[in-house]
């Protein structure tokens, strides 16, 4: 039998009025906290007060640490608050959000999320991406989804700006990825039929409220473009990545994501946002698919957000693309596409990117 469950949420300006009762509707009683540190500080006090005159206790709070890798969360494993929790609140930004879907799925508890920042889709998605110690990517680990998800705006435009800006690089591949990796399929199954659906209009939001919404959080302000683009990256893209991702078929990420993974074999100086990169990435799906008009229409997107239009952006050489290149047979997205994907096709559509990426890049 096919079941298909995805997050309930609730959107609100400032705090979280109701959330105690909505807790106590799914049975919770205790939780506990996990989250990032400046997550924490900025939410923390404004979770208690929404649980107030509820029967839920909070059990304690714990900073997950910097990344999402199988030792911060084996650590987590050991808490007794964890252990003793009924439902645990992830908080923060993806990293933090993946930790607490892995630390649920392995304990067998359920997970509730209130993303601080809109940087990606980690709050609603039945999928995490587990790092190596050192910063590398190490394997996509599939969960349960959250049962809810908590969106306060507020907290999302006071966050650092970079993320929000990011979270649209992210965003707009999705789109993009789902219809791409689709294209060979005939009959598609239903349940990806529903994703495909919203993932054709979900580039849309991005582009219309992009520039306005990162402007508003640039200046501090709560607006209807910052929540529009925030609902778009932190629910409708979960949505569609749960929808997209079955047994049978995996729509859920492509090129872009691919380039992102293989991009973290690469040492070099800087730190580069996930969705930044990922944002050159859609530019190396499009070229690897020929789609010359989507390519420019996203080029020039990215070049009016600052965005990554060419491998220098990245802190990435030319040559790199071919040690990438070597390690892409590697990746989830090649395993499981029924696109036929090439290395050299990979590499000839990275170095195709980055010439065209300068040229948009050099135009007045």
């Amino acid at each position: 039998m096919k079941t298909v469950r995805l997050p309930n949420y609730s959107i609100s300006r400032r705090g979280y009025e109701g959330l105690g009762q909505i807790v106590e509707s799914y049975g919770f009683k205790k939780v506990v906290l996990v989250g990032g540190k400046r997550a924490l500080a900025a939410v923390s006090q404004k979770i208690r007060d929404g649980l107030k005159g509820s029967s839920v206790e909070v059990l304690g709070e714990f900073i997950y640490g910097k990344e999402c890798t199988l030792k911060n969360i084996e650590a987590l494993k050991n808490k007794k608050e964890v252990l003793e929790a009924d439902v645990i609140f992830g908080i923060g930004g993806g990293k933090a959000l993946d930790t607490v879907k892995v630390l649920s799925y392995y304990l067998g508890k359920s997970c509730i999320s209130f993303p601080t920042i809109c940087s990606n889709c980690a709050g609603g998605t039945a999928i995490a991406v587990v790092y190596n110690d050192n910063g590398s990517f190490l394997k996509y680990e599939p969960t349960p989804a959250a049962v809810h998800i908590f969106v306060e705006t507020e907290t999302i435009a006071q966050a650092p700006e970079e993320y929000f800006w990011a979270g649209i690089g992210d965003g707009i591949s999705k789109k993009a990825e789902v219809l791409f990796a689709s294209q060979n399929d005939d009959p598609i199954d239903f349940v990806a039929t529903m994703g495909l659906s919203l993932a054709g209009s979900s580039q849309d939001t991005l582009i219309k409220y992009g520039e306005e919404g990162l402007r508003d959080v640039r200046n501090k302000e709560v607006s209807r473009s910052v929540e529009s683009i925030a609902s778009e990256i932190l629910i409708n893209t979960g949505y569609i990545s749960n929808l997209t991702n079955g047994e049978d078929y995996y729509y859920n990420s492509s090129l872009a994501h691919v380039f992102f993974n293989l991009s973290t074999l690469i040492e070099r100086e800087g730190e580069y946002l996930h969705g930044y990169l990922v944002s050159f990435g859609v530019l190396v799906l499009h070229a690897y698919d020929k789609n010359y008009e989507e390519l420019e229409k996203i080029a020039r997107f990215n070049k009016k957000l600052d965005l990554a239009l060419c491998l220098e952006d990245l802190g990435l050489k030319r040559e790199d693309v071919f040690t990438m290149g070597d390690h892409i047979e590697e990746t989830l997205e090649w395993k499981r596409s029924s696109v036929a994907l090439t290395r050299d096709k990979f590499i000839e559509a990275c170095l195709y990117a980055d010439e065209f990426g300068k040229k948009i890049k050099e135009e007045n």
